[in-house]
């Protein structure tokens, strides 16, 4: 190669160096947001619900209190889902609801993933996962149990004899019992197609 081709060479790469960053901006810069937004959605839900748990369990007791998660938390995340264009439903390995709450297999591989990275020790208020796919955007959000939780998801032998009757009535195949405080209960999901 001549002294002339190289110096050619050079500039071409010189050049391509300079240009590729504006010709094609990084794929994480996009990602970066719509996880910002898939985790500004996800985390809605969870306040509104406790604060609705809390006034109805002062005004009418904990038995009262479970149609607030069995028939309020469905509208909110409705009213939700339409402001926001994201899908939002809340899932467990362990449902109470089995007309809403089962997880599809990304939600259950994710909740399982949740276990085992809280099993070791990570903390369950931090664990999150979002990604493409197909041609949606996933995100899931893990959802300890809160004190307030344990009136209605706790040990069975620990709740009361009011709470086992209620439940029974709404949810005759409850499977959300015996967890303790900040175990994982499962997680809210959002999705959005791109």
């Amino acid at each position: 190669m001549n002294t002339k081709s190289s110096l050619a060479v050079k500039h071409l790469i010189a050049i391509a160096a300079i240009a590729v960053p504006f010709i094609a901006p990084p794929a994480f810069a996009s990602d970066d947001a719509i996880l910002a937004e898939a985790r500004k959605v996800a985390t809605t839900l969870p306040p509104k619900l406790i604060v609705a748990l809390q006034d109805e369990i002062k005004k009418s007791g904990a038995e009262a209190a479970i149609p607030v998660c069995k028939d309020m938390a469905p509208k909110m995340a409705g009213e939700i889902s339409q402001q926001t264009g994201w899908k939002i439903k809340r899932v467990s390995l362990k449902a109470r609801n089995d007309a809403r709450a089962i997880p599809d297999a990304w939600e259950t591989a994710a909740l399982e993933d949740f276990d085992k990275r809280a099993a070791a020790g990570e903390a369950p208020m931090k664990l999150e996962k979002g990604e493409k796919v197909g041609d949606e955007y996933r995100y899931v959000k893990a959802l300890p149990v809160q004190s307030l939780c344990l009136n209605c998801h706790g040990p069975t032998e620990k709740l009361s004899p009011g709470i086992k009757a209620a439940l029974g009535q709404h949810y005759p195949n409850d499977r959300a019992t015996g967890y303790s405080e900040g175990q994982i209960r499962g997680v809210i999901s959002v999705r959005k197609k791109l």
